[in-house]
């Protein structure tokens, strides 16, 4: 038996008190391990699903607890698996002694997640809508629930499956063009593939541009650059961002209001912000940059401090509770030479040269890494995952359509539309590996 036959239950409701709350189990063993622990037959169908008042024993003090069993025998359930859910009273003691019956019957407590896992693997969802389920139950404004339920009903792996349909139909009219060279037949002319190519390019940007979109970069973690005035944020910032989203000036103070710029480190997500360099404020727009970057400071899931190394050694940095990085900037000023900053835990970069970039990037993703539990389970992180994704079918077709306009072997053509295919499969989960299951629904909760 695998491990995903195995019967499971767990409390599937708040773990807050309330007037009713729902255990919930799965599995091929689910109707009779309900059957084992009640006194009564349970009057069921073999292929229709009911709903069954029951009398529930459970261990004293609390003894036998009236409630309502909603069956589902048979494999037209939410896991794709004969299911059984328990609705009783919901005070919490009572639910985890139910969970404790089911248990001792036969079943084995949940997994994070596992319920929304085996619906996905009976393919009763894909992976984005599965990433809706915690959408939904993490939402914390309307507009976070309207998405979600947006995506959970289909809003972005519909037309994702009818593209993907329609560029797997374009492939098997190449395919079969290349079966037949030495025969007179076109299966599809260029001006046809040409069109077939831009629509598809067309559709995939929409696309990836909504993503955007509900990723809403006020969702996204931020990391924040912090230090004194002329100290290269800015210039770091535009590096790792790799974008000139701030500007860069020799003139101490030329931020004031925080700058934003999105980027991408190690597969999460973040806005990055650009603050005022730390200093006491000499006047009321002095003083008003100062408040506004301790705000963004104290939002920072993780903080960049940036000492220009011109300045001599970089002093001690507090600590807190925000993960922190220390960043040495402007080190290609410096003589060459062995940087003590850099034994005392400073990353030495150069936003001019690129030394030290990508190793500050890396230390970005390993803090990120660590407070995954900050990161949105949401949408957001949906547009997190599947970014990279989407961005390469993009590219694939786009360098398709130039192979074809080149004039090109429709073989090439092929092999770039195969890349396209295996990327978009990568999002809505044609295409998954175990990694990428474990990253997704391991931040669920349990019972769901």
């Amino acid at each position: 038996m695998s491990v995903t036959d195995e019967t499971i239950c767990a409390v599937a409701s708040a773990p807050l008190g309330a007037a009713q709350g729902i255990v919930r189990v799965s599995g091929a063993d689910a109707v009779a391990i309900l059957q084992s622990v009640l006194p009564q037959p349970l009057e069921l169908s073999p292929q229709a699903s009911r709903r069954l008042p029951i009398d529930l024993p459970l261990a004293q003090p609390l003894g036998v607890v009236q409630g309502a069993a909603l069956v589902w025998p048979t494999n037209r359930s939410y896991t794709g698996q004969p299911a059984v859910e328990l609705h009783l009273p919901g005070c919490l003691p009572l639910l985890d002694a139910a969970v404790e019956t089911l248990v001792h019957a036969g079943a084995r407590p949940a997994r994070p997640g596992e319920f929304t896992l085996r619906a996905f693997l009976a393919g009763r969802l894909d992976l984005t809508q599965a990433e809706a389920v915690l959408g939904v139950i993490d939402a914390d404004d309307q507009r976070s629930l309207e998405l979600a339920l947006d995506q959970l009903a289909g809003g972005l792996s519909a037309p994702l499956s009818r593209l993907r349909g329609r560029l797997l139909d374009l492939l098997s009219h190449l395919e079969a063009g290349l079966d037949f060279v030495e025969e007179d037949i076109e299966f599809i002319s260029q001006a046809e593939l040409g069109g077939a190519l831009d629509g598809a390019l067309q559709e995939l940007s929409t696309i990836r541009s909504q993503m955007t979109d509900r990723s809403s970069t006020a969702d996204l973690p931020l990391v924040v650059l912090r230090g004194r005035p002329n100290a290269g944020k800015s210039r770091l910032m535009n590096a790792l961002a790799g974008s000139e989203a701030a500007i860069v000036a020799d003139v101490a103070g030329t931020t004031r209001d925080p700058v934003h710029a999105q980027a991408s480190f190690g597969g999460h997500q973040v806005r990055l912000a650009d603050t005022a360099g730390m200093e006491t404020g000499r006047n009321d727009i002095e003083h008003l940059a100062q408040t506004a970057g301790l705000d963004a400071d104290r939002r920072a899931v993780v903080r960049l401090v940036c000492w220009d190394a011109t300045d001599g050694p970089p002093p001690a940095s507090p600590a807190d509770s925000t993960p922190t990085l220390r960043v040495q900037t402007k080190v290609d000023l410096l003589p060459e030479q062995p940087s003590e900053a850099e034994a005392e835990g400073w990353i030495a970069t150069s936003s001019l040269s690129g030394e030290g970039i990508e190793r500050l990037k890396q230390a970005i993703a390993a803090k990120l890494d660590q407070t995954q539990h900050r990161d949105t389970g949401s949408v957001a992180g949906t547009a997190a995952r599947c970014s990279a994704s989407l961005d390469q079918a993009i590219e694939a077709i786009e360098q398709a359509r130039a192979v074809s306009e080149a004039g090109g072997g429709e073989e090439l053509v092929a092999a770039e539309m195969r890349i396209a295919l295996t990327a978009l499969g990568e999002v809505t989960g044609e295409i998954y590996t175990d990694d990428i299951l474990d990253r997704i629904f391991s931040r669920f909760c349990i019972g769901k």
